[in-house]
């Protein structure tokens, strides 16, 4: 059990300084030897952990969302908030985090012209990483419809609405090299009280 625990710390560990090389390098010049300089290790010990640099940046990005999840699971768990101030809320930690992650989006989006440039469908990919996000937001709409806080509405466009807003936040940190999204986070707050029951 030990050795096990120890392996997944290490791991962990791994995956924490790949990333800092994949904001730094970028995914197509990132190097399977470069993270294994960057965690002090050969690369025949970084294969012992991970067959390649894909699969160290698959693992990289699902740590982070697993952070951010987490974090949505408390708010639509939280009683004492209403279904609107939930979503809002949940909008408030996904800025936070991408506004804390901004290079890595940055990453993360190089890493998707890339695969779009062979047979790899990018949407796929993105929908796939993307779906609890989704269902979050599905959650809470349905939990308010049925509670009498939110107008009744087609779920899945009002789902494919607000997460529209993610789009247009990642684009505005990447893209247009926005220092925040405090704009973006009063429309967000504005266009959500819009599904409020008056």
């Amino acid at each position: 059990m030990a050795v096990s625990v120890e392996h997944d710390q290490r791991r962990k560990k791994i995956l924490e300084k790949a990333l800092v090389v994949f904001m730094d390098d970028g995914f197509i010049d990132a190097t399977f030897q470069k993270i294994a300089d960057r965690c002090g290790i050969t690369r025949t010990i970084l294969y012992l952990y991970f067959k390649n640099k894909k699969e160290i940046f698959k693992y990289s990005i699902k740590q982070l969302l697993l952070s951010s999840e987490e974090k949505i699971i408390l708010i639509i768990a939280d009683a004492s908030l209403n279904s609107i101030e939930k979503i809002i809320k949940v909008f408030i930690t996904i800025f936070r985090q991408l506004e804390q992650n901004r290079q890595l989006i940055s990453v993360v989006l190089d890493y998707l012209l890339h695969i779009s440039k062979g047979d790899v469908d990018p949407e796929t990919r993105v929908r796939r990483r993307t779906v609890k996000l989704r269902h979050f937001f599905s959650s809470i709409l349905i939990q308010g419809m049925k509670s009498g806080e939110i107008k009744r509405a087609n779920v899945k466009t009002s789902t494919d609405y607000l997460y529209s807003f993610v789009e247009s936040a990642i684009f505005q940190l990447v893209v247009l090299k926005r220092k925040n999204l405090s704009e973006l986070k009063d429309t967000v707050a504005f266009a959500v009280k819009q599904f409020a029951v008056n």
